[in-house]
């Protein structure tokens, strides 16, 4: 078997005449076969200059004609150009061409309009398909290996069947970033529709509907100063492009570690013109660790433990609050249908863990599991971003709370303009602060001493950004 590949641009007069000679040989020949590869004049160079530069061959004009050795591999036999493709027809079948030039040029026009026709077709069919555009911020922290994944899931961003992913890190290296837009591809997750790589900030946040924003890795081996204002000016930055690229309905989540409430707190300053409901903070993490000790001294599943609230500063101090907090299948004696739940309150006698112990374990937590792993908890970090993306889109189940660092408007006694974590509930693509919660004296000193601190810390941002002008 002879086969033969031909590629050219669409409005070669020269291609067409090879067009039409491989058609009569494929028809006449049993033992021949010619693949072509028809291509529009804007994109023949390019096209061309990587597919010498791949087989090592050297070329300039269309056509070009090469012959594949399907019987003992290798990168195929470059025979040439039009006239070189002839004398080996000449030579091996005794067959020859006599087609005039206006033909050549009628052909070559109507190959040139039907390309162009293929491609708006093509162009019509992808605009059928309107994904969502989700941006990753330093892309190269673990907590984004484990998030893509999760994003598959038809449950999470539920409105949209097509996602684009744009994996954004600028320090990081471009090589492993490019690795990482690879093994998304290689997922072959139908909800996928394409995935592209950034490695600096020129078109960032361009069309987004939504951006999450994580940890740079090693940011734990900084200084803390140093640390506070390069976090200030990037999320300047950041706020800035949101402001000018995003989609006017973008959600934007702040996950991680380190200055969780002020980096929400910059971006609002950044982003003037964006709903300020569309900035949160992620303190599900911190929530959920608090779920698992519950669940570990109550000897029942973290998962039964539900609406623990997390208030104030989920990167400092931070209270956690357990006057709503109900447990399910927990041995008591009394006993309930599926979905029965006792108050947390009423099952755990000890005032000494509730009220001191049980915050020392949650806040030494993180730094434990990263101790032993050697690395940051991105598994739990990146199930609490896909928990609020599902309940922001699909409501909260039964009423379920969650803790989210949003803009106080001065509920509780928080003063207003603080970025601050409550307790909020889903509905209908929002959030709401739950209202009607009891605040102890014990609850409103602790609120007292994270509004202190995040009022501080955004003093010293914008001390920073002053500087800057």
């Amino acid at each position: 078997m002879a086969k033969f590949v031909l590629a050219g641009k669409a409005d070669c007069p020269y291609f067409a005449k090879a067009d039409i000679l491989a058609d009569f040989l494929q028809r006449n020949l049993p033992n021949f076969s010619m693949h072509k590869i028809r291509l529009h004049p804007k994109d023949w160079q390019h096209w061309l200059e990587d597919t010498c530069g791949k087989n090592g061959w050297k070329h300039q004009a269309s056509p070009i004609v090469w012959r594949e050795l399907i019987d003992r591999g290798g990168s195929g036999l470059l025979l040439g150009g039009f006239s070189d493709f002839l004398e080996h027809v000449q030579g091996y079948y005794g067959i020859s061409s006599d087609m005039s030039s206006a033909l050549m040029l009628e052909i070559a026009s109507e190959n040139q309009q039907t390309e162009e026709l293929c491609m708006e077709e093509e162009e019509h069919h992808r605009s059928l398909i309107q994904p969502k555009h989700i941006w990753i911020s330093s892309s190269l922290n673990p907590t984004c290996y484990h998030l893509i994944p999760l994003l598959c899931d038809l449950e999470v961003l539920c409105d949209s069947a097509a996602l684009w992913l744009h994996l954004l890190d600028v320090d990081g290296s471009a090589e492993a970033l490019q690795g990482l837009g690879m093994e998304a591809e290689d997922l072959a997750c139908s909800r996928i529709h394409q995935v592209s790589v950034h490695t600096c900030l020129d078109r960032a946040f361009l069309h987004a509907h939504v951006v999450v924003l994580l940890d740079e890795p090693g940011e734990e081996d900084e200084e803390e100063e140093t640390l506070r204002r390069k976090t200030v000016e990037q999320f300047q930055r950041y706020g800035q492009l949101l402001e000018t690229g995003a989609s006017k309905d973008v959600r934007v989540i702040v996950a991680g570690n380190s200055f969780v409430n002020m980096k929400v707190s910059v971006l609002l300053e950044n982003a003037p013109s964006l709903d300020s409901s569309r900035f949160v903070g992620i303190a599900t993490q911190l929530e959920n660790e608090a779920r698992a000790q519950v669940a570990q001294k109550l000897q029942v599943k973290s998962a039964d433990v539900r609406d623990v609230v997390v208030w104030g500063n989920v990167s400092g101090s931070f209270h956690i609050d357990l006057q709503r907090a109900k447990v399910l299948r927990c041995e008591s004696a009394i006993w309930g249908p599926p979905g029965f739940s006792l108050p947390v309150s009423e099952m755990i006698y000890d005032q000494n863990w509730l009220e001191s112990v049980l915050l020392n374990l949650v806040g030494s937590q993180r730094t434990a599991v990263t101790s032993k792993t050697q690395r940051s908890a991105a598994l739990s970090a990146a199930n609490g971003i896909v928990a609020v993306l599902k309940a922001w889109d699909s409501d909260s189940t039964s009423g379920e709370v969650y803790s989210l660092c949003v803009l106080s408007a001065g509920q509780y006694g928080v003063p207003a303009g603080l970025v601050f974590s409550m307790p909020v509930i889903f509905h209908r693509g929002s959030w709401a602060v739950l209202p009607d919660l009891s605040i102890s004296e014990e609850l409103q000193s602790s609120l007292e001493a994270a509004a202190n601190q995040l009022r501080a810390e955004k003093n010293i941002a914008s001390g920073v950004l002053s500087g800057q002008s």
